[in-house]
């Protein structure tokens, strides 16, 4: 275990390397300072606190499923949970920190006992689809298709329109459970698809990308809609719900350009990625932070179309 550690490390520094300091000196503050941010609304709040270790869990949960070294760890080292509990555990402190800080002592001992657990899930695995089950819908919207089935994205979005309906007239509960829905339909735009589909998914690279965001953009406002109607039900109104609409539009195409702005690099796709979320978690705090979004967002129309093009030989 020991030795695959220290692979890992190397591996890890050697991205870093690639990626360089100007792209990490861009993306490491913002990324702490949106991470900050939430961490610190979210404890401040009388209640919403309880709902910092559930967040933590959930996205533990969700990239453990998804490791690709879940495979072989069982053969290389027996005891690996252990392991990756520790690791965990070590991830969830800053969230109990912060807890810690404002006196929730309790949500954070909650925090740093749930994050270690999902450690015991097992990996997401693919089940082919029969014959049968074929269908447009598998063919076009598969990053829902196996998303879903990783991430049990039914099972969360149930529970988040469980908890928006029953606290719907508290202002924070309903937007954040959109906030937690439009985060997860973006990780599931976070691993490339192979060559061979790209290829088939249109005529030119704008008409990809169209396809794709049209796709994204309809599945999104169909399981978004019932979480948007208890918002606007609440305290924030029709103006609060239609204003987190047009957030969460604008995260999940800038996400899915992100994806296609590296092709076939996903370790550079999901870096962009994180610091697409983060500005737009900090976009509230700061009216410049909007700015660089727009700007990022301009950035992401040209990469991705060039980069498609250059890969597709358009």
């Amino acid at each position: 275990m020991k030795a695959y550690l220290r692979m890992r490390a190397t591996v890890l520094g050697r991205q870093l390397a690639e990626l360089g300091w100007l792209r990490l000196a861009l993306l490491v503050p913002m990324l702490l300072a949106a991470v900050g941010n939430v961490l610190v609304r979210l404890a401040n709040q009388p209640d919403a606190h309880w709902a910092l270790p559930l967040l933590v869990f959930g996205l533990v949960w969700s990239a453990h499923r998804r490791r690709a070294d879940l495979a072989f760890l069982p053969v290389a080292a027996p005891h690996f949970r252990r392991w990756l509990m520790g690791e965990y555990a070590l991830l969830s402190l800053p969230a109990a920190a912060v807890l810690l800080a404002f006196g929730h002592w309790d949500s954070a001992m909650l925090a740093v006992v749930l994050a270690p657990l999902a450690a015991l899930a097992n990996a997401a695995t693919s089940r082919a689809a029969r014959q049968r089950g074929r269908s447009v819908f598998r063919s076009e919207a598969f990053e829902w298709v196996c998303g879903f089935r990783q991430t049990a994205g039914w099972g969360v979005w149930a529970g988040l329109l469980g908890v928006s309906t029953w606290q719907h007239q508290q202002r924070m509960v309903p937007a954040l459970a959109v906030l937690v829905w439009t985060l997860l339909m973006g990780m599931l735009y976070a691993t490339p698809e192979p060559a061979h589909m790209l290829l088939l998914g249109g005529r030119s690279a704008a008409q990809v990308l169209r396809r794709r965001l049209l796709l994204a953009h309809g599945y999104y406002l169909l399981t978004v809609a019932p979480l948007l109607g208890l918002m606007a039900g609440g305290q924030a109104g029709w103006a609060g719900a239609l204003l987190f609409l047009a957030w969460g539009l604008v995260v999940l195409t800038m996400l899915v350009l992100a994806k296609y702005a590296f092709y076939p690099q996903a370790t550079f796709s999901r870096l962009t990625q994180g610091g697409v979320v983060a500005l737009a978690l900090l976009t509230g705090t700061q009216s410049v932070y909007g700015a660089l979004l727009l700007a990022c967002f301009v950035g992401l129309v040209w990469k991705s179309r060039q980069q498609l093009a250059t890969f597709r030989f358009d």
